[in-house]
């Protein structure tokens, strides 16, 4: 049985995100004072006194606001709403019920039975006062905490694990592909995990930057799990102001760092930008699995030369990730869409793929043969044997006499030698050089 779902909802600025933060225990959502930062609906799971559940962050409610904005967040606040056993309804003792409050406590009143008040801000026993005007919402007595000092979260959070009815979660031992989807503001990311995921979990505009956190949403594919996280877009250093956009930036940082397969998303519209190959550039640092995806593909006027075209510039300016396997799709019509799905598959498959020793090694005399390895110094240079110590990322070790005197020509010679062989479409590879005295470069 699935773990019971809590959603926080409320108007903007009550605190809902920093009351997510406590309960799960991280700084996963974005705080800002800042009205209006958490768009999108976030998932955490979280525990208290031996109980697992999942809890939801929304964005602030304006319901009868016409922005296009207030109005995707309102939508996404309703799915949670629908979705969740348990919500809890969000307020804020220092400004007292509002008129926004009454009119999302009119959305709430249908779903009164799984409705918690909880008055935030309640800092000391003077603001115990004030909290009686919240009576008014319909919700009877509301739960008074301070989500930033942790107020009375114990005794609020027993409370609330009473009021699920929870089920032992049972071990699921399958592992996860998890997808980063990274790329500039309004290339189509959103709309592209909506089109994968067969929903709208993310909200779409045409306003760049919609998507400020990062999400996790899980989908299965041919018996395999896939979690795509769905990134804030990266923009010029120059661009970001201390705040929200500056840790919107961290948080896509972060989820190259957490993922396994980075989907890099270009606009087939415009040129290929110096902040799409640091985005690339940063992925295959630390060793990810990346698959280009050029969206908008709908869009553009094709002849029989347009796709190698294309890819002919793809490989120049992104030359560092030539491993890299190129789609082309559009996220608006769902052309090509499901087979990034396949490609996410492959591309795992070949990160974990394990080259027995007796083929390196007969691969290694070929390409020694073929391309003996020399050092300005003229001392000789010879290397003995090579292994595959891991698998995702690929990563081989090659004995030598002096590893020293291996020159980074020759070791790209040897890695481009391996992917010619071995393929390794996708995968980003590792090479270490050792010598006999275990010296490694």
């Amino acid at each position: 049985m699935r773990k019971s779902v809590v959603a926080i909802v409320g108007r903007p600025n009550v605190g809902k995100s920093t009351l997510f933060n406590r309960i799960c225990r991280r700084r996963s959502a974005i705080v800002d004072f800042e009205e209006g930062v958490t768009r999108d609906r976030k998932y955490e799971e979280a525990e208290w006194a031996g109980h697992n559940f999942i809890i939801v962050d929304t964005g602030g409610i304006i319901p009868k606001s016409v922005n296009g904005i207030d109005k995707a967040v309102k939508f996404q606040a309703k799915v949670a709403i629908e979705e969740s056993d348990l919500i809890l309804f969000l307020v804020d003792t220092k400004v007292g019920t509002t008129d926004i409050d009454m009119e999302i406590a009119r959305i709430l009143s249908a779903y009164r039975e799984k409705v918690i008040l909880v008055a935030n801000k309640t800092d000391n026993e003077k603001d115990e006062l004030e909290i009686y005007d919240f009576l008014k919402l319909g919700f009877g007595y509301p739960h008074s905490i301070a989500a930033i000092q942790g107020r009375n979260m114990g005794n609020f959070l027993d409370e609330l694990v009473k009021k699920i009815d929870f089920a032992p979660d049972p071990k699921d031992d399958e592992e996860t592909i998890k997808v980063a989807i990274v790329g500039k503001p309004n290339v189509g990311k959103s709309s592209l995990i909506n089109n994968l995921t067969g929903q709208q979990q993310t909200i779409v505009t045409d306003i760049p930057g919609t998507t400020r956190d990062s999400i996790d949403l899980h989908l299965k594919y041919h018996n395999q799990k896939i979690t795509f996280i769905d990134t804030a877009g990266l923009r010029r250093k120059k661009s970001i102001k201390y705040g929200v956009e500056y840790f919107s930036t961290m948080r896509t940082i972060e989820s190259i760092n957490r993922a396994d397969i980075v989907l890099l998303i270009l606009d087939s519209l415009e040129e290929i930008s110096n902040q799409d190959q640091k985005i690339v550039s940063y992925a295959a640092r630390n060793y990810k699995d990346i698959i280009i995806v050029l969206n908008k593909w709908d869009l553009i006027k094709k002849n029989n030369a347009t796709v190698g075209e294309y890819i002919k510039r793809i490989r120049s300016e992104l030359k560092f990730v030539e491993f890299a396997p190129v789609i082309f799709v559009s996220a608006l019509t769902g052309q090509r869409v499901r087979k990034i799905l396949d490609l996410v598959l492959e591309v795992s498959e070949e990160s974990r793929k394990r080259i027995p020793t007796s083929e390196l090694n007969k691969f290694l005399e070929r390409a020694t043969i073929k391309f003996p390895p020399t050092h300005s110094s003229g001392k000789h240079t010879k290397v003995f044997f090579c292994t595959q110590i891991k698998v995702h990322p690929p990563t081989f070790v090659f004995f030598c006499n002096n590893p020293k005197n291996i020159t980074i020509h020759y070791r790209r010679y040897l890695l481009n030698q391996l992917r010619d062989t071995f393929k390794f479409e996708g995968a980003s590879i590792k090479t270490f050089f050792r010598g006999r005295k275990q010296d490694e470069i």
